[in-house]
């Protein structure tokens, strides 16, 4: 079910970023006391009274000419149209300005809920300088400070109310959910026609042409699928042109509907940077994962030529260790075949339970081989293991103190126990609690 999605928007030097990092938890935006200053949008995670949301952050918008403004402009108008409830952010030290009433039009077209916050009131004396607000028609505007964290829970409980219902999937438990992510024009949409054996996504040269996710219930060999193709995402840092609204949020929001995730690379351009920063949105959201290299027909190839492919992976995506890798052509169709059984193998150790005698054996046995380590005289002890959840596997080790586990034992035990239970294709997540 995929997380609503909240927006900050306004002009700028309102405070944005500092209200974005302190709903997050940390510093991810630039804050820094210059106008426009935050020029791409900046996603992360929040959460709030048992809500999970997607939070964006954007650079102000502004009616004049200055350096970056109309590139801001269609950053915040692109989250905009992405956002569930829209965060007005304004500055009770400046007071109502003629900017904050254009930001305010933009809002009304979106005809998305809107709450508005009246930034850097930072005491009691100040607050009479929010009813100024009230102008703007969005109701009771909320005093808040950024620089001192006051009003942050106030702001957040009226977002909260303003979150959409969200109805669970239409989709049954049995059916496998994968996505494709990847850069722009590494055929991802070429892929999704190779797989359903016809022309149902649209494909073309020009790197974008996937504007949303689309949906495509299939049916193989007796097993039901939904394929969720994904616009590309385009490096952070240029410029978005706001009739295509290219979007990683969308490809996060596949991800979070989705059992497995494709990460697609292009054979013929190789690996960069940005394969990697889009490979890792979906190990942190705990998804099964195939690394897919396609168009390898237009590669020239030798017996070597796979093995050394294959070995650039492994070193570039470290973190991907336990995804398996397919080679093929959706252009030619070559090796298609050899997909969806991986696809297969990794939805299935994705949901896998295993029995806790049997993991506890393996653990005790693991412990027998290579004694925990030891802190200051003081020496971990590993009481027992028991898995807590599926999608992705999670395993609770509960231990006698969990600063004595290092992550590099907690590693070992990882290794251990796919080992002795595979788990190919699927993150696993480990952690150490104190037996009470």
């Amino acid at each position: 079910m995929p997380k609503p999605t909240v927006a900050i928007v306004g002009r700028p030097n309102v405070g944005k970023s500092t209200i974005f990092n302190r709903i997050v938890g940390e510093r991810i935006s630039i804050v820094e006391d210059i106008a426009g200053v935050t020029r791409d949008r900046i996603y992360s995670s929040g959460e709030w009274l048992n809500h999970d949301f997607n939070i964006i952050d954007t650079g102000g918008i502004d009616i004049g000419d200055e350096p970056f403004l109309e590139q801001i402009r269609q950053q915040a108008e692109i989250a905009i149209d992405e956002a569930d409830v829209i965060i007005l952010m304004t500055s009770g030290r400046e007071g109502l300005t003629s900017a904050d009433e254009e930001v305010a039009k933009i809002l009304y077209r979106s005809k998305k809920p809107v709450v508005v916050a009246v930034n850097k009131v930072d005491n009691f004396e100040m607050r009479d300088q929010i009813y100024d607000f009230y102008a703007l028609g969005f109701g009771e505007p909320i005093p808040i400070s950024g620089s001192h964290g006051i009003g942050i829970g106030d702001l957040l409980d009226e977002v909260a109310k303003k979150f959409p219902t969200r109805e669970e999937s239409d989709y049954d438990e049995d059916v496998i959910k994968f996505s494709l992510i990847g850069r722009p024009n590494v055929g991802k949409s070429s892929l999704v026609n190779a797989i359903l054996g016809e022309e149902r996504v649209i494909v073309s040269n020009i790197a974008g042409t996937t504007r949303d996710a689309v949906d495509s219930p299939y049916k193989y060999n007796g097993d039901d699928y939904v394929i969720i193709d994904t616009a590309g995402m385009r490096k952070k840092g240029k410029v978005y042109e706001s009739t295509e609204k290219y979007s990683v949020l969308r490809a996060l929001r596949a991800i979070e509907r989705s059992d497995v995730v494709l990460v697609v690379l292009d054979g013929e351009e190789g690996i960069i940077e940005q394969d990697k920063k889009i490979a890792g949105y979906a190990h942190q959201a705990g998804r099964a994962v195939v690394i897919v290299v396609n168009k390898w027909d237009a590669v020239e190839k030798d017996d070597k030529t796979m093995k050394r492919f294959e070995e650039k992976i492994r070193a570039e995506f470290q973190f991907l260790d336990y995804a398996p890798i397919v080679f093929l052509s959706a252009k030619t169709k070559r090796r298609i075949h050899t997909l969806l059984p991986m696809i297969n193998m990794a939805s299935e150790n994705h949901a896998r339970r295993v029995p806790t005698n049997v993991l506890n054996d393996v653990i005790m046995d693991a412990v027998a081989m290579n004694p925990t380590p030891t802190h200051n005289g003081k020496r971990l002890k590993i009481f027992y293991v028991t898995q807590a959840a599926v999608k992705p596997p999670t395993f609770i080790v509960f231990v006698n103190d969990p600063e004595l586990m290092h992550f590099s034992y907690e590693r070992f035990l990882e290794n251990k126990i796919r080992e002795a239970f595979g788990f190919e294709g699927t993150p696993i997540k480990i952690f150490s609690r104190l037996r009470k």
